[in-house]
């Protein structure tokens, strides 16, 4: 049996919304999973497509350690392994490739095992996993997605709704920006003011993007968390905000840890935005693809051939 399982990109953050929210985009991982018979191998991995010379192609795959990982928690010993890895999404650049892995193999696993775990199942251990629920969830379940823990550390996940005047519009530079790198840069602590500045701007945020409402959005994606640090790591981010602003943008965010920046923007405007933002990164002597990019609804699929 040849499983395939797609996987969209992701987009985290979305400005207030730190490691707690994120939106799956119409991009995508493919990964084709097949039990090796009448073979002495036990692992054999292809990568095609975008950065595939990039791609680990022994035990030390992401996707295969997440598919490895699934069954140790279900006490079974994982069968020996074709897995064929297509990829579209860019690596290292915001838009969530290590989520993709880590939940390609999972869902992979688990359809091969006899679908033992749940999503929420699912969606548990892969946050384990990354470390994060911002990525993988949406990932997972595609939308946008919040996601909270309890005091006894389960998840509770929160679909949220996504006006389809909402209009994603990425801009991915030729350049990585590693989440580790991302992370070191941000304080230990931070103040009261800060801590409830973003508050209320998650909160704005999740009612400008179920309304659609331009004044909302374009105080919501104002952050005081990460983006203020992690600005200075990606050269040319307010030329590249300010051409996103004037081309009619509710605003300009990074996207997960970076370098790739998000705008959000009414239907009307995209083009202008994609347009705006690639040639205010091309001046600056960056190259850069601009994509729009709808909200993928679907997540993670599973088709058997």
């Amino acid at each position: 049996m040849l499983l395939t399982v797609t996987v969209p990109a992701t987009t985290a953050n979305l400005g207030p919304g730190f490691d707690c929210i994120g939106a799956a985009l119409s991009l995508y991982n493919r990964f084709q999973f097949s039990q090796l018979v009448e073979t002495n191998q036990f692992l054999i991995i292809e990568a095609s497509g975008l950065e595939a010379d990039r791609v680990q192609t022994d035990d030390s795959n992401l996707a295969y350690q997440a598919f490895v990982h699934l069954y140790k928690r279900i006490g079974q010993t994982p069968p020996p392994l074709h897995l064929s890895i297509h990829l579209e999404v860019p690596l290292a650049r915001g838009l969530g490739s290590s989520a993709t892995a880590i939940v390609g193999g999972l869902v992979g696993a688990n359809a091969l095992a006899g679908q033992p775990l749940s999503n929420a199942e699912l969606a548990a251990l892969a946050t384990e996993l990354e470390g994060h629920p911002d990525n993988v969830v949406p990932a997972l379940m595609g939308g946008c997605c919040l996601a909270a823990s309890s005091q006894d550390e389960k998840w509770t996940i929160c679909d949220v709704p996504w006006h389809e005047e909402v209009v994603p519009v990425v801009a991915i530079p030729n350049f990585e920006l590693s989440t580790a790198e991302a992370r070191r840069v941000l304080p230990p602590n931070y103040s009261r003011s800060d801590a409830i500045f973003n508050t209320a701007h998650l909160g704005l945020l999740l009612r400008g993007l179920q309304t659609g409402k331009a004044e909302w959005l374009q105080t919501a994606l104002q952050d005081r968390i990460h983006q203020p640090y992690r600005q200075p790591l990606i050269p040319g981010y307010e030329v590249v905000q300010a051409a996103a602003l004037a081309a009619g943008a509710y605003g300009l965010v990074i996207s997960g840890a970076g370098p790739t920046l998000l705008a959000l923007t009414h239907p009307d405007r995209a083009n202008l935005v994609q347009r705006a933002i690639a040639e205010a990164w091309t001046s600056f002597g960056i190259e850069v693809k601009a994509q729009i990019l709808p909200i993928d609804m679907q997540g993670t699929i599973v088709r058997s051939n």
